[in-house]
Parts: C-alpha cells; sequence; structure tokens
C-alpha cells in the first residue's frame, strides 16, 4: 500500500496587487491573520511600505531585510506583512536607479533566503510585471492580480452585485434580485463604496433579514452617475413637473461647480436615454425582449439578443449598459411612439445646436425642448 500523500505546504511568499485598493487590502488582511495562526509565534511585523520618495522606500526596503533576517524571540514562526507598498509600479519613484537597484539586490537575497518558518506577504498598488522583484516573488510563491471594476467591462454589474451579494450573506442579510440591482446601478463599480452601503443597508433594517427595494430608495446613497439618470428618468417617464423640477436641480448644481458641468452634458445623456428607448422597442417587436417586469428574466432574455444585431460602438451599443438601466427603460420606451421618439432626437439636435450657436438662455432652451418632447400631440393641438 503506498504511502499517504503529503500536504502541500503553502508558499513562504505571496504578492497581492492591483488597482482595486479595497480588494487588496481586505484580502491582504484575510491572509496575513491565516498565515499568523498557521505559523504560530508572536514575532509577526507589519511594514509601512507606502512612501512618498526614494529615500523613505530604501528606508522600508532596510526595515523588510531586517524583520526577514530577526529570528522569532518567543519561538514559532514569523509573518512579516510588507504593507502598502507603493513602489513597485512606474512612477517617478520606482523608477529611481537607487530603488531599483535597492529593489534587485532584495530578490537575489530572497531567492537563497531559507524560509524555514518564515512567510513573506508584499500588498501594493500597480505593479510592474517586467522588474525582476515581481518575476521573482512569482517565482517564490503566489501572486494575485485585483483589478478595479470599470465602466468600460459588459459584465461590471455582476461582479458588482456578486461583491456585494457576498457581503451581504456575512452579514446573514438577504436581498431581492431588484433591489440588489438598484444597489448596484446607484453605486457604480466602486468595491470599496458598495461594502460601505451594504452596511449601512444592514444596519436599516435591522433584525429584519430581508432587503427590499424600498430599503435601498431610502438608505442607499447615489454617486454622480446614477444622479445623472434621473434626468433621463423623468425623461423616460414622461413626467413633465418631475422633469423640469430635476433639471432646474441639475441647472442648479452646475453653477455651483466650479468645474463647468455643461448643459451640453446633460443634453448627450438625454439623448443617449431617447436612443436607448428606441432600441429596446425594435428589440421588443424584434421579440427578443418581453415586458413582463420580471428583473431575472429580463436579464436572461438580454444574454440571448444576437450581439451581431446592435452596433458594435459600445457608447450607442444597449447591450454595453447595466442591465438594470436597461429594465427601468422598458416599460418607459412604451409611454412613446416610435414616431414620438425619431421626433425626440430631432429636437435634441436642434437643441444642441442652440445650445452651441446662439446666445439663448441655455435653461430656457432645454426646458421648451423638454416640455416638446414630453407633452402629448393631442395636448400640443
Amino acid at each position: 500500500m503506498p504511502p499517504p500523500a503529503q500536504p502541500v505546504s503553502p508558499s513562504p511568499v505571496a504578492l497581492l496587487h492591483g488597482d482595486e485598493d479595497f480588494a487588496v487590502k481586505q484580502r491582504a488582511r484575510q491572509l496575513y491573520d491565516k498565515w499568523c495562526g498557521e505559523v504560530g509565534g508572536m514575532d509577526h511585523e507589519t511594514i509601512d511600505a507606502a512612501v512618498g520618495n526614494a529615500g523613505e522606500a530604501l528606508k522600508a526596503l532596510g526595515k523588510l531585510r531586517e524583520a526577514l533576517q530577526t529570528l522569532p524571540f518567543f519561538g514559532g514562526g514569523k509573518v512579516v506583512w510588507f504593507k502598502d507598498c507603493s513602489f513597485l509600479g512606474d512612477d517617478r519613484t520606482s523608477a529611481s536607479s537607487a530603488v531599483t537597484e535597492a529593489l534587485a539586490e532584495l530578490a537575489a537575497e530572497l531567492k537563497t533566503f531559507r524560509w524555514d518558518g518564515v512567510r513573506l506577504l508584499v500588498s501594493a498598488g500597480k505593479t510592474d510585471k517586467r522588474k525582476t522583484f515581481y518575476k521573482t516573488l512569482e517565482k517564490l510563491g503566489s501572486v494575485e492580480q485585483f483589478a478595479a471594476l470599470s465602466l468600460d467591462d459588459r459584465n461590471w454589474a455582476d461582479q458588482a452585485e456578486d461583491i456585494a451579494y457576498k457581503k451581504l450573506k456575512a452579514l446573514k442579510k438577504e436581498i431581492s434580485s431588484e433591489a440588489l440591482a438598484k444597489l448596484v446601478a446607484n453605486v457604480g463599480p466602486h468595491a470599496a463604496q458598495l461594502h460601505s452601503e451594504v452596511e449601512k443597508l444592514a444596519a436599516y433594517v435591522g433584525a429584519r433579514a430581508d432587503i427590499e427595494l424600498a430599503d435601498v430608495d431610502a438608505i442607499v446613497t447615489r454617486n454622480k452617475q446614477a444622479r445623472a439618470f434621473a434626468l433621463a428618468d423623468a425623461l423616460g417617464d414622461r413626467d413633465l413637473p418631475k422633469l423640469l423640477r430635476t433639471l432646474d436641480e441639475e441647472l442648479w448644481e452646475i453653477r455651483l461647480k466650479v468645474e463647468r458641468k455643461s448643459e451640453i452634458g446633460l443634453l448627450y445623456g438625454l439623448i443617449s436615454k431617447v436612443r436607448v428607448m428606441i432600441f429596446l422597442q425594435e428589440m421588443i417587436k424584434a421579440g427578443w425582449l418581453k415586458t413582463d417586469g420580471d428583473y431575472n428574466r429580463f436579464k436572461a432574455q438580454l444574454e440571448r439578443v444576437p450581439a451581431d444585431a446592435l452596433p458594435e460602438d459600445k457608447r450607442i451599443n444597449p447591450l454595453a449598459m447595466n442591465p438594470y438601466v436597461l429594465f427601468r427603460a422598458l416599460p418607459q420606451a412604451k409611454r412613446y411612439t416610435l414616431a414620438e421618439l425619431i421626433r425626440a432626437m430631432d429636437l435634441l439636435l436642434q437643441c444642441n445646436m442652440k445650445l452651441v450657436s446662439s446666445g439663448l438662455d441655455e435653461s430656457l432652451v432645454l426646458q421648451q425642448t423638454l416640455t416638446q418632447i414630453v407633452r402629448r400631440e393631442e395636448a400640443a393641438r
């Protein structure tokens, strides 16, 4: 009978890096606590490697060398965490010849270092994978990269929902699919803020286990992107008082901003909304979408839409948008006829020309345009 397989010893070195700072820090803390529990001992060290210049970087590397060479005083193992290292990328400090040379020397030392009972954890931001130090850590142990969520990624909303759902499960809370989608639409691709808003939600509902759409509306903060949807939503709802009130709020915010957020920016958001409603009407007509009001079924239907039937340009392709934004626009598209939406695009084009080339008051031009779009033809006559 062959001897039982021996458990594989964990790698003595780990590098956690990426531009998703929150995820890197969270994973690094988890791994550090796990390693400390595994190796035992009381001599673990954390070295702050977030520096502002080359001199500070060299001092941090000196502390790291000293920590690795110092044996545990109370016995057991030792974990050294080189925390939040800021000089492994391609910035000015990282490119310093002194820092580059010091990292290369440290890499050579790590290759021959006796790792008996010692583990090294390095957490960092953006990292240059071409450098010797990175390649050495990759060869000696494990490397994990955490990329930030981006609006350019088609599945960013799914990833964000997964982050929020896992946090809610850890807090022993359940959430409806639509409420989860609304949470992500409000917050956007920001992992740290998602965790913060989930904690707010959990505190808001208290002992109640289930989180509903009304809870999200009541407590979750809307970021700039979500606030920008408010004007387009009012247009989609065909609610003139709400539309003019929201426009007034947006224009007031524009005047308060030092960096000018132009009326043209508002106009482009409205053009995008009308374009989406036109696409949705055509997708319904083609039988790809059904307006049954269920968010999960709607997402499944989107996945079956032929990709080659829509524009390749992500800026005008509705499938590149957050699915919840499309879901919200689906009943709104039914409030207009196709002819009305085409007329709306023409009115917005005329509005664009007036904002660019005339000396008319911008707020008045926008108000008149939106009023013409929202009012029904019978009322207009």
